[in-house]
């Protein structure tokens, strides 16, 4: 299938008349949540869902819930042709891109998703509606697709648990699939924000992943108290002049509870978000056992 002959639907009744085609024929359907701007973390996030689902929905909308006032929601990068490309490559069944009037109709909405205690910390304690939006949205898709199987990246790890936690709690019948960060050969977690970057800034973003592999390295040999784990996030973050952090931290990978002295850090999660001049980007690390 070329990119012109992927299906391009934008209402809530074509994509549930796909979903309802592909269930009478007896397929599995799996969606792939995405803002567009895609790139291959997202062609990934596809393949996966293609490796267990005979029918693939990705989704394309820019969420204004989910922007606080001051970001960047009018600039953020919108490529409809692209990402029409990378899904028919990538294996996707149809894309649904809906606009803002029909995710929130005109006349207004007054129910939002909150998981309250996971949105309130880390992404959520700087982004305070961020993730009411995420949880939001995501219930929705989930609601008018009706698939069997999500898939989400662990780039975005606070927003992947905090889905898994929506749908157990709320009984949701859809099974959420985590997919590995991808990464560019130097190490950046691809994000559809690297974009912004300057040559300078875009050299210096790998400061993220090499604090992460840093406090991994120290993990494995032998260092124990979770907050030396954290200086050594700090320091090498510090260290890159075009760098400001808003947060390193290490915490249980369910709960997201930061980690005290006394709790085991092989097995925990490290979560960093740092500032560059025309970015913020955010990535994590699973730290091993």
């Amino acid at each position: 299938m070329g990119p012109n002959d992927l299906p391009w639907l934008t209402t809530i009744a074509e994509v549930r008349a796909a979903v309802r085609s592909a269930r009478l024929a007896g397929r599995t359907v799996a969606v792939v949540p995405t803002m567009g701007a895609l790139h291959a973390g997202h062609g990934r996030l596809i393949e996966a869902a293609r490796s267990e689902a005979e029918c693939v929905v990705a989704t394309i909308f820019v969420n204004p819930t989910q922007f606080g006032p001051t970001e960047d929601l009018a600039r953020y990068p919108r490529t409809p042709e692209d990402d029409r490309r990378l899904c028919a490559e990538a294996g996707a069944a149809c894309i649904f891109a809906p606009d803002p009037a029909t995710m929130y109709p005109p006349s207004g909405s007054g129910t939002f998703v909150e998981v309250p205690g996971l949105a309130r910390v880390l992404e959520g304690a700087f982004r305070p509606t961020h993730f009411n939006g995420v949880t939001t949205v995501v219930m929705k898709l989930l609601q008018i697709v009706g698939p069997d199987l999500a898939f989400f990246g662990r780039k975005d790890y606070q927003q992947l648990v905090i889905i898994q936690r929506m749908v157990e709690d709320l009984n949701v019948p859809v099974t959420i699939r985590p997919v590995e960060t991808v990464r560019e050969a130097d190490g950046l977690a691809m994000s559809s924000r690297n974009r912004y970057l300057s040559v300078e800034e875009r050299t210096a973003a790998t400061v993220l992943h090499r604090a992460l592999s840093e406090a991994a390295e120290a993990v494995r040999a032998g260092e124990g108290p979770a907050d030396r784990v954290r200086q050594i996030l700090r320091s090498r973050i510090e260290s890159e002049r075009m760098a400001q952090l808003d947060y390193a931290e290490v915490a249980d990978p369910k709960t997201l509870r930061p980690l005290v002295e006394s709790d085991r850090v092989g097995g925990a999660v490290a979560l960093l978000a740092v500032r560059f001049p025309s970015a913020r980007l955010i990535d994590n690390a699973l730290l091993p056992e």
